[in-house]
């Protein structure tokens, strides 16, 4: 039968959750109700009980409520459900995960949901859904819905509200993907509106080879997304054209990947061919949002909401010490493309990202710090000529045709 695991804190959203646990039953569903709470008594009955999830995270219940510090519960909790969630995944008793809470309890359910595989059906009714949820949603799958009221008792609104979650979770969790047909060789590859050109020649040529591709926008939770796939086991080679989430992460921008982007393939050993896509710019929100510091820098409004900002050599510079670094530790084959007559289409000859020195600074931070382990590939075009981007798309066809073999035979 098919199972909704619910995860919540039983002391302050008891009634609510016995509210969902009834909802969902209606829908012909099995329901395992998850108590994550800890400070006062839990006011709906749990299957799971917050002494066993305390323990999965190997604490004591009873140490933290004598403690009183809330953000250590949550973040405790959190860890627990998580690890219960995982092992309720692995038994087959988890087809689908929904919860509901405010910033705390949002915090604490996501991160239990963040726990399990993409494709995993994951609803979180939350009053924060209407803001900044990337907290919250991370780089998986997680579905946010704005509560619209407070959760603070059953209402009028809310039932109709929390009513629509069970439906939606019981959908999901019954819902079965087609057959898929033919499996193919998964390649993430990434694209940003001023890369498009390339990615889509790439990925019609790597189509034609026999892969899908997986295309993500590298929007921070883009490349966070693709490299946990890969952490997975669903990609298994990367075209990593687009890398301007470095750029963000390096100089302040709005869509930084964290510190550890462009690692996962290299310390995993999959094939990854990769360019240096849009590392000419940094991202902003609307023209008014960059800050003080940078408004005298070269801006770009791309469009009203987006604001972007060219590098300078100095950061360019940077930049390609980075990249070098980062390939240069790959355990895997690497391969890195270099387009010498722009990066982006607006760092070509005659558009306003056009800077010859800043380009010359990150092609020479990259020749002087490559290992011997990188190929480095030269071409005199720009990112978005269609022979640049075949050239990379039958590179790592010849990558991973080596790599799949290599493999074969150590297995023997």
């Amino acid at each position: 039968m098919t199972t909704v695991v619910l995860v919540g804190t039983l002391d302050t959203k008891g009634k609510e959750y016995d509210f969902l646990r009834q909802r969902l039953r209606e829908q012909g569903v099995d329901v395992i109700l998850v108590d994550a709470g800890v400070l006062g008594p839990p006011k709906a009955r749990a299957d799971i009980s917050r002494e066993e999830v305390a323990e999965a995270a190997g604490a004591d219940i009873r140490e933290l409520a004598e403690a009183g510090d809330r953000g250590a519960a949550i973040d405790t909790m959190a860890r627990g459900a998580g690890e219960v969630a995982k092992r309720l995944y692995a038994e087959g008793r988890l087809d689908g995960v929904l919860g509901l809470g405010g910033s705390g309890g949002s915090s604490l359910v996501t991160h239990a949901m963040r726990e399990l595989p993409v494709g995993v059906p994951k609803l979180m009714v939350s009053t924060m859904a209407s803001g900044d949820t990337r907290p919250y949603v991370g780089a998986v799958d997680v579905t946010m819905m704005y509560s619209v009221v407070d959760i603070a008792g059953i209402n009028q609104l809310s039932s109709r509200i929390l009513t629509n979650a069970a439906g939606a979770i019981a959908g999901m969790a019954k819902a079965r993907p087609p057959a898929a047909g033919e499996e193919k060789p998964l390649v993430g590859a990434t694209m940003f509106g001023v890369t498009t050109p390339a990615v889509d020649a790439a990925r019609e040529r790597l189509e034609e080879l026999g892969y899908e591709v997986l295309v993500f926008h590298a929007t921070g939770t883009g490349g966070q997304s693709m490299e946990t796939l890969m952490r997975d086991g669903f990609i298994t080679a990367a075209l990593d054209l687009t890398t301007t989430e470095l750029a963000d992460d390096l100089v302040g921008g709005v869509l930084s990947a964290g510190p550890h982007r462009l690692e996962a393939a290299g310390e995993l050993g999959i094939p990854q061919v990769v360019s240096l896509g849009a590392l000419d710019m940094v991202n902003f929100g609307p023209m008014d949002s960059v800050p003080e510091k940078f408004r005298s820098r070269n801006l770009y409004e791309h469009n009203p909401t987006v604001t972007l900002m060219r590098t300078t050599p100095e950061e360019c510079a940077e930049l390609g010490r980075c990249v070098a670094r980062k390939l240069s530790a790959a355990k895997g084959p690497v391969t890195l493309f270099v387009p010498l007559k722009g990066v982006s289409l607006i760092a070509t000859e005659g558009q306003p990202f056009y800077d010859p020195e800043a380009d010359e600074a990150l092609f020479g931070a990259l020749r002087e710090n490559l290992g011997e382990n990188v190929e480095l590939i030269e071409m005199d075009t720009d990112i978005n000529d269609p022979e640049f981007a075949r050239a990379m798309a039958e590179k790592l066809h010849e990558r991973y045709q080596v790599w799949v073999r290599e493999r074969k035979e150590v297995s023997r």
